[in-house]
């Protein structure tokens, strides 16, 4: 049995197989209540044979969505809507996460496909926050929070973890990555307090620390808690792998079981090497200098690709997006590749090629 495929056990749950879906924006949401499209969408993935999906990055405040099309998971309605489509992934064998973020500097933007970035008022944009009053390039200075602002979306994130599990998800995953308000407040990028959140690295990552403590204390210790991080800045003076395997051991301690690895998204014109696997080594430099659990991400997209890195040791679990809006039952294809023979839907099974 190639290792994609094996199970793996993560506190009380147990994914059938390596291959997870990462979270992926649909800017579909209609004042943050997921509909039909969230429910087609991640159902698809779900029939498809992934082991766990990773819903979008979902606002803990309205304010800290990524655009106005964003989803949220602050209001009971929110609560409602989600549980209608984790009930459906629950019927395929599959598990879910809700990704819990805020898009700082970068938050407020109108829909990918409008003719215009910014959401205007009329629409129901909003003025940024962000560590300090550093804008990203193309986007409007934000507003630098005050230490009592930053105390209060630390219990936001608290309360939309309880939310979380009223919903029915399996595990949170803690948006720390990727250039929006976790990620901007560990770089130095665009972190010049001079306050306990900014200046050293300790003050840097207090926030992120007191948002995984407060999550791990709402939710049921069965429970599993993941954090996604940006690795590398890819510039210099920026955020370093070497502080990320620092921040693994010690984010381990506080409750997380899994460290999403990713990185870049906090410097526009970053020089960044893309091809065939190219964050991987960040997952696997995580994975050597600790002992939590890692999944990898960046254009994997190939059966015996993915194998590899399970196999091989750099990663724990493989997760892959835009191979998943490609072709939403991946796994089920990977594994006729790999000569594996896993169960179909009875609906597809006159499709499946023996």
């Amino acid at each position: 049995m190639p290792k994609l495929f094996d199970q793996i056990a993560i506190r009380g749950v147990e994914a059938k197989n390596r291959i997870w879906v990462s979270p992926m924006c649909q800017y579909s949401a209609t004042d943050g209540v997921v509909g039909d499209w969230h429910l087609v969408h991640l159902g698809s993935l779900a029939t498809g044979g992934a082991g766990l999906i990773v819903a979008e990055a979902t606002g803990v405040v309205p304010e800290g969505r990524i655009s106005i099309g964003c989803p949220g998971l602050y209001t009971d309605s929110q609560v409602i809507a989600w549980r209608r489509i984790v009930d459906f992934v629950h019927t395929q064998g599959t598990k879910i996460s809700i990704q819990l973020a805020h898009a700082g500097r970068k938050a407020g933007t109108a829909l990918p496909w409008s003719d215009h970035r910014m959401a205007t008022s009329e629409e129901g944009g909003w003025q940024a926050v962000a560590p300090s009053a550093i804008a990203f390039e193309g986007y409007p200075e934000p507003r630098a929070l005050s230490a009592d602002e930053i105390h209060a979306l630390v219990k936001a994130w608290g309360a939309a973890a309880k939310n979380a599990v009223k919903a029915g998800f399996d595990a949170v995953e803690i948006h720390a990555a990727h250039g929006y308000l976790l990620h901007e407040f560990y770089s130095p990028i665009s972190n010049t307090r001079d306050d306990e959140y900014g200046g050293s690295y300790e003050n840097r990552t207090r926030f992120l620390k007191e948002v995984v403590t407060e999550v791990r204390r709402a939710i049921p210790e069965s429970m599993p808690l993941m954090v996604r991080i940006s690795a590398s800045d890819w510039v210099d003076g920026g955020w370093t792998i070497e502080e990320s395997v620092a921040l693994a051991n010690e984010l381990q301690t506080l409750g997380v079981d899994l460290l999403d690895v990713s990185s870049g998204g906090n410097v526009s014109a970053a020089p960044i090497v893309v091809g065939p696997g190219y964050q991987v080594h960040f997952a696997q430099a995580v994975k050597s200098g600790s002992t939590i659990v890692t999944s990898a991400v960046g254009m994997i997209t190939d059966a015996h690709q993915a194998n590899e890195i399970v196999e091989s040791g750099k990663s724990d679990i493989v997760m892959m997006a835009r191979e998943f809006l490609r072709d939403p039952r991946w796994p089920l294809h990977a594994a006729r590749e790999l000569g594996v023979d896993i169960a179909w839907p009875l609906q597809l099974e006159r499709g499946k090629i023996n």
